[in-house]
Parts: C-alpha cells; structure tokens; sequence
C-alpha cells in the first residue's frame, strides 16, 4: 500500500531533492522495527544499534527511488533489518533492498555514511540526504543537460575539474558531484572500492545548461 510520502514535511533536503521526491518516489509501509526488537536483541545486536535502525526506518523507510547510474540500478527501497557487526569493528544499519540479486548490500557506518559493501566497505556519502541529494540531481541534470558523457576508468582521473566547485549537499566521498560554469559533472568511484577494480570508475558529464539546470 502507497503511504503519504512525509505527512509532516520532508526533512532535511534542498528543495531540489524535496521536489525529486514528491514527483519521482512512492512510499510504502516500511519495517517494523520495533516488532522484531526482542528476535533482534536475542541475536545479539545492541538495543542502541536496534534504536538506530528504528530511527532510519521511520525518517526514510519504505521510500521507494528510481533506478540509479551505479550499483545495478542502486537501492530500489530505503529500508532496514537487522543490524551486523561487532563491538570490535563497529555496527553497520541495513540501508535498503536492491532492486536484483547482488553481491553487495547497501549500509549505513557506524559514522552514519551511506554505502555499500561487497568485498570491502566503500562511503558513498557522508549522510543518507547525499545519497538522495546525488539522485535529484542526476534526475535533474539529465532532464535538462543539451549532452551528457559517460567517461570510465582511467578517463574518470584525466577529468580536468579546474575551476568547478564541489556540490556540498551531495556530502560526497567515493561519489560526488562538481558544478562547473556551463556543466555538472558526477564522478563515482564507489563501485571501484567495492571491488577494488578500478575498471568499475565512471564519471558523468553533463553539458550545456537548459533553462532550469540545476544551479544555472
């Protein structure tokens, strides 16, 4: 069943990406944490880690986002489960369902970095609003962009980014966003140091600004 997006307002995102998710998600009913809060703590996650994971669930659960560029379309629900980890390495808050079967999952760090872990961690952004905040703005620079390039490998490293400024509500690391003077560009790494495969570097170039690119 499709829930009222956010009945209280949309918290914490630029109107950019307020918009993005007014227009472009749906939401459904998300996990109930709190109905597998005892399994949970009997299997030895922290009720602090189950809080956590409560807390995430209720701001972002059940939103369902539009096919991303990377990671096999990215994340097709914000949602949780049972937190992993240890008291050791520190506890990893579920971030969301893939949209197929993968071989990496979808995380929140113990720091409150959204991303994603395969055969090793790999940050994508600093908050889970990056995360969301790097998908309104694909949605918006592809609409309006009079040309987009898609670089890979070691082209993404040869990319001249003199003179643009980093898109800080992104709050990027693997992935990130830069504005230039007459382009945006996206720049992800994320699925490189996953897989420790620099092969797995892209970059998206988006030229020319219509009359409603983003921050023309």
């Amino acid at each position: 069943m499709a829930l009222d997006l956010f009945p209280r307002g949309i918290p914490d995102l630029t109107e950019r990406a307020a918009q993005f998710v007014t227009v472009q998600c749906t939401r459904q009913e998300p996990v109930d944490v709190g109905a597998h809060r005892e399994l949970w703590l009997a299997d030895g996650a922290p009720a602090r880690e189950i809080d956590r994971a409560e807390a995430y669930a209720a701001r972002w659960g059940g939103l369902i986002l539009p096919p991303s560029h990377q990671f096999e379309g990215g994340p097709k629900v914000l949602d949780t489960d049972i937190p992993e980890g240890s008291a050791e390495e520190g506890w990893w808050i579920p971030a969301g369902f893939p949209r197929c079967s993968v071989a990496f999952g979808f995380l929140i760090s113990p720091d409150g970095e959204f991303g994603a872990y395969g055969e090793r961690w790999a940050p994508l952004h600093a908050t889970v609003e990056g995360w969301i905040e790097s998908q309104a703005l694909a949605h918006f620079a592809f609409r309006w962009a009079e040309q987009v390039t898609r670089l890979t490998g070691d082209a993404v490293d040869d990319l001249d980014l003199t003179g643009f400024e980093r898109v800080p509500e992104v709050a990027g690391i693997a992935d990130d966003w830069w504005r230039g003077p007459d382009s945006l560009v996206a720049v992800h790494r994320g699925e490189a140091e996953c897989y420790d495969d620099p092969r797995g570097r892209a970059a998206y170039v988006y030229s020319g600004r219509g009359p409603r690119m983003p921050g023309s």
